[in-house]
């Protein structure tokens, strides 16, 4: 497979991560220094699963980052449409402006889930809730610096890794070497698709740094966001060079046939194909989430 070339390499760019130890997520503010232009990557909205109650802590931490930098925000995106967290991307964009901004395969995902939530005829499956599709190989530009997405499915049918610079922003395609490589049971997801996916992430050269959404640490080690591609090529506990597709897809759905549904799945699902927003208010001037039984 050939190597590929970085887009818009010489600019450098600086890489801001926030860790949510409730999900064990990460958010990434992108940006070429000080009163710069600005991106957002994967945001997160606290969500309370035994009260219902969302809270904007982790977000208001990444708004209080981009305000004291005097960043300004263009494009807030998504690697994919989360199962583990609800994104807070809406307000975000609703305290800093920005478009918010995802993978157009999201409306296969939105069809899928639209049948599992039985959303009412009204629920669009175009990705009309989103400012902004992106396309396989589209850049986006922000002040000096400009991304481009790489279509990378497998976890899910919508999955989009963004380049900038040297660096790529994988979303779930890729843990850690020690933690290895995201599931692929959930609707559309494939290890086979996977698979191909991370041998274009793996293309790239060793040196290209690869930022994590998530890390679960298998060991006392400390939480961590950042490896290269030689790293995860030398060391990756599933898919370092020398495991074979073949290999891969047959540990990949044997280890994903044990693994629990994430806990936050249901409501996650509901709101991210929504582009973060809550399903409108009822009569009662109350928002709620469906939970399907038996469906998953």
């Amino acid at each position: 497979m050939p190597r590929k070339a970085f887009v818009n390499s010489s600019s450098h760019a600086d890489v801001k991560a926030f860790f949510d130890p409730e999900t064990w997520t990460f958010t990434y503010v992108v940006y070429a220094g000080k009163e710069s232009s600005c991106v957002v990557i994967d945001s997160v909205l606290n969500y309370d699963s035994k009260s219902g109650r969302t809270s904007t802590r982790s977000a208001d931490e990444v708004i209080g980052f981009i305000q004291s930098e005097q960043l300004q925000l263009v494009w807030i995106l998504e690697t994919h449409a989360h199962a583990d967290h609800l994104t807070a991307a809406p307000y975000i964009q609703s305290q800093l402006g920005g478009k918010i901004v995802i993978g157009d395969h999201i409306t296969n995902v939105q069809n899928v889930f639209k049948d599992v939530f039985n959303l009412d005829k009204q629920f669009a499956v175009d990705g009309s809730q989103f400012d902004h599709l992106l396309k396989d190989g589209e850049s986006l530009s922000f002040g000096a610096l400009s991304l481009k997405a790489l279509y990378v499915p497998g976890h899910t049918p919508a999955c989009m890794a963004y380049e900038v610079g040297d660096a790529l922003f994988v979303g779930d395609t890729l843990f850690m070497p020690d933690v290895g490589t995201a599931r692929c049971d959930f609707p559309g997801g494939s290890a086979q698709t996977l698979y191909d996916s991370i041998q274009k992430v793996l293309s790239y050269p060793d040196e290209t740094k690869l930022y994590m959404c998530h890390d679960y640490p298998p060991t006392d080690r400390p939480v961590a966001y950042c490896t290269t591609v030689g790293e995860e090529k030398r060391s990756n506990i599933h898919v370092h060079t020398g495991i074979s597709e073949k290999q891969f897809v047959q540990m990949r759905n044997k280890r994903d046939a044990t693994l629990d549904m994430p806990n936050l799945i249901l409501p996650s699902i509901q709101v991210n194909i929504r582009a973060g927003h809550l399903p409108e208010p009822e009569a009662n001037g109350k928002s709620y989430l469906k939970i399907p039984l038996n469906a998953l």
